[in-house]
């Protein structure tokens, strides 16, 4: 799950293997069936990734892309799908031919894949794109394997922070460009927050469709802890009925029921939070930049009132993000013919200022902290870009934006939606129970995790 940020890539497996599967447009030459050039040259590549035509603006500038590509290198015939990669149906189509040339994935599938040889190893060809070594390391070792083969090209990323309203902030008495950077100062602020009643809660948290479980991974994260831990032989198992994994639900215990911080109304999924802060009613709660935006778009809140400040602890933050696999079946020209189109579309620092230019105009968000992938020269140009056609009020973002460089980036557990799944009940019952037996919920919770985690 990565972060359900509206608008952009969010891991969301209920929705996602509903919609992929309905959006998927079968290959019409095959990903690596048939042949791969025609008789002048032309290498024809399949690509997923293009907008739906429910979301216009972006289908147009994808589309844009397209012929531009193709204007600067007219012997490869790109042909777009609509539409990711769906786990459920990868491996069908991949044995029937249905499977694209370039394939978007999560961050979460690039291991899976590589170790069941389902994707084409690029490494061969990495040198004719030098682009990609002013991509951040992390985000590059996520496609690679233990030998250092790489398999895949990042497309974006993101990780948690705290976004705060800064309206609230101001009449609670707090410093809204000094949000709070430790969970002790989260109680502290929230108790403030809330105190200023008519409604308004302090801090919230979900606990509901996958989201408690979500949430309650990016808190242990937070702290250093983690929720699923690989073991010397390769198996994997829960790693959370600990003391971090106490913590973090004592924590959301008290504020709930000692301090009265976290409101009444629980059991919360995605879209109440957004609305809560778009409303006014709600000081503070873990998410991704994107949401402000969507914030503002949707729920008719003043993006103006709104901070992103650090994950609290900074121990670690919950990553995510996607980028493009390559059919395994691929000839070697429709691997390069496919990595040049993500490279044109996705990697391409000569297109930041451009982007950002053409982002503004159609009124999408520039200025963001993220996604950003970028190093060295690349990500000056970024923030050069950035800085010129920004359309959010970067300031508010500083909090987010100095601590990044200090915060490890910590991935998704192996069958993240089945664990999120398991412990929203622990969080469930934390908050709507004043008698929750927290040990109870950790140890239940830890015997289902082993149990999926054996599965696999």
């Amino acid at each position: 799950m990565t972060g359900f940020p509206a608008g952009s890539r969010a891991r969301i497996s209920l929705i996602v293997a509903t919609t992929a599967a309905l959006a998927l447009t079968a290959s019409a030459c095959g990903g690596g069936s048939g042949p791969s050039t025609s008789a002048d040259g032309t290498v024809t590549v399949t690509v997923n990734d293009m907008p739906a035509k429910t979301d216009p603006v972006n289908r147009k500038i994808f589309l844009q892309d397209v012929s531009a590509f193709e204007k600067l290198h007219p012997k490869i015939k790109v042909v777009p799908h609509e539409g990711q990669m769906d786990p459920q149906t990868f491996s069908t189509k991949l044995a029937g031919g249905q499977l694209e040339n370039a394939f978007y994935v999560y961050y979460t599938d690039p291991a899976g894949l590589i170790a069941k040889h389902q994707a084409a190893d690029i490494s061969p060809y990495l040198s004719q794109f030098p682009a990609v070594n002013q991509v951040k390391p992390q985000l590059r070792k996520v496609f690679q394997d233990a030998s250092g083969h790489t398999y895949g090209l990042p497309e974006g990323n993101y990780s948690m922070g705290l976004v705060y309203n800064r309206a609230l902030f101001r009449q609670a008495g707090l410093d809204p460009a000094s949000p709070p950077t430790t969970w002790d100062e989260v109680r502290a602020d929230a108790k403030k927050i809330a105190a200023l009643g008519h409604g308004v809660v302090g801090y919230g948290d979900y606990s509901k469709s996958n989201t408690g479980g979500w949430h309650f991974t990016a808190e242990m994260y937070s702290r250093g802890g983690d929720v699923a831990k690989q073991q010397p032989d390769g198996s994997w198992k829960a790693d959370f009925d600990n003391a971090t994994g106490k913590a973090v639900l004592r924590q959301l215990h008290d504020m709930r029921w000692t301090d009265g911080s976290m409101g009444q109304r629980q059991l919360l999924e995605w879209a109440d939070l957004l609305q809560m802060m778009g409303s006014g009613k709600l000081g503070m709660y873990l998410a991704t930049s994107d949401n402000i935006p969507t914030i503002a778009a949707q729920y008719k809140g003043d993006s103006k009132d709104y901070g992103l400040g650090p994950i609290p602890d900074g121990k670690g933050t919950l990553a995510g993000g996607g980028g493009f696999m390559f059919n395994p079946k691929d000839t070697p020209d429709q691997i390069k013919a496919a990595m040049a189109w993500v490279m044109f579309k996705y990697e391409n620092p000569d297109r930041i200022e451009m982007g950002a230019a053409r982002a503004s105009q159609a009124k999408q968000p520039v200025g963001l902290p993220e996604p950003n992938i970028w190093t060295g020269a690349a990500a000056d140009a970024k923030a050069a870009a950035d800085k010129k056609h920004a359309n959010v009020p970067v300031a508010n973002y500083a909090p987010f934006e100095q601590s990044l460089p200090g915060i490890p980036l910590v991935l998704e557990p192996p069958k993240a939606q089945q664990i999120y799944a398991v412990l929203d009940t622990a969080m469930a019952k934390v908050l709507t129970q004043k008698g929750a037996d927290i040990d109870a919920l950790l140890s239940d919770a830890s015997q289902q995790v082993d149990s999926l985690l054996a599965a696999q």
